[in-house]
């Protein structure tokens, strides 16, 4: 079963409340009538409620279920004022420039989760990511012990199989240009983390390079080297069940008859479910191209290392993908022990 299908059952048992920074777009307000129709919870459209009317009407969509709020006219915003100043007091924010920023429903949006008013939220589907990014990146905590946040993609396959289930998670793929060992290690385990959660699988880490198991001692190979090292020690001395490997090529990360060729042991070789790719670069480039060239579904980015569930969307994500990542990032917000029991 694909792993939006298994989150939209999971979700179904346990409803949560997603917000929507782009109330208005198209997209946004058929993604929140699926949400509606497959009772997952309640959607949370911002912005402008003669505009949002307007757009639904055109699509002929039922609004019946759907939250509307009007940041700018939100009985909220006093408070939400006070809370983004002291949020951003190292900053010197003042009262005047928090009620401008909270006109922005991104700011708003951020604001709902960080208070717990919403469980998750999507945002992006009209910005750029750097607009996008900011306000989650200046409200929303790190997880503790978590140094550096980061993004992953998730690629669904309805037939190959790899991963988990056909389901592969993919890092950094939007936010760290040039990761070092410390940051790939938080990536890998940030993202492993949440690839267990999603799926109740153990995760099989991929740390990727060019090469495998090489005796270079190229910088590039180094890091990645390194960064192995770190999350595998990192891992035990948090008590984190995960298989971490590397430096290893892609293909002997999925491929088990490669991985056997090139003497990979671990169970990681031609099993891995969580791929860490060196550089921003590289996992940009490999997961549109699978994307474009193998027809996968993709959904992200969904932000990790941060202690509450947001995802920042693309300008081209159709409704199916914004369901998608709204389903990814409200089952982080269900309690583990209610997915899978107590571990």
């Amino acid at each position: 079963m694909p792993l939006i299908a298994k989150l939209t059952e999971k979700l179904q048992r346990h409803p949560k409340r997603v917000v929507f920074a782009e109330g208005a777009d198209p997209r946004i307000i058929q993604a929140a009538r699926q949400w509606v129709t497959r009772r997952m919870g309640a959607p949370i459209l911002l912005g402008d409620r003669a505009a949002i009317k307007d757009a639904a009407a055109k699509l002929d969509i039922n609004l019946q279920g759907i939250r509307i709020i009007e940041p700018a006219r939100s009985e909220d915003l006093p408070a939400f004022i006070s809370q983004l100043e002291q949020i951003r007091r190292i900053k010197g924010i003042k009262a005047a420039e928090a009620e401008e920023a909270l006109k922005n429903s991104g700011y708003f949006a951020t604001m709902m989760v960080a208070t717990a008013q919403a469980d998750a939220l999507v945002s992006g589907g009209t910005l750029s990511a750097a607009s996008a990014l900011r306000p989650i990146f200046q409200i929303i905590p790190r997880l503790a012990g978590v140094e550096h946040a980061s993004s992953l993609m998730i690629l669904d396959f309805d037939e190959k199989k790899v991963g988990s289930d056909g389901a592969l998670f993919l890092s950094d793929c939007g936010v760290i240009p040039e990761p070092t060992a410390e940051q790939l290690c938080d990536i890998a385990l940030s993202t492993a983390s949440i690839a267990r959660h999603l799926t109740g699988e153990i995760p099989r880490v991929a740390m990727l390079s060019y090469a495998t198991h090489s005796t270079s001692n190229h910088p590039a190979l180094v890091k990645v080297r390194h960064a192995t090292e770190l999350a595998r020690a990192k891992a035990k001395s948090l008590m984190l069940e995960i298989e971490i490997d590397g430096e290893i090529q892609v293909d002997a990360a999925l491929d088990e008859v490669v991985a056997r060729t090139k003497k990979v042991t671990s169970s990681v070789g031609g099993r891995a479910n969580v791929l860490i790719f060196p550089d921003l670069n590289s996992a940009n480039i490999a997961f549109k191209l699978v994307q474009l060239l193998a027809g996968a579904n993709s959904f992200g980015q969904i932000l990790t290392g941060l202690s509450k569930p947001a995802a920042e969307i693309s300008r081209g994500a159709s409704a199916h993908d914004v369901f998608g990542a709204a389903a990814i990032v409200a089952t982080q917000a269900i309690d583990q022990r209610l997915l899978y029991g107590t571990r």
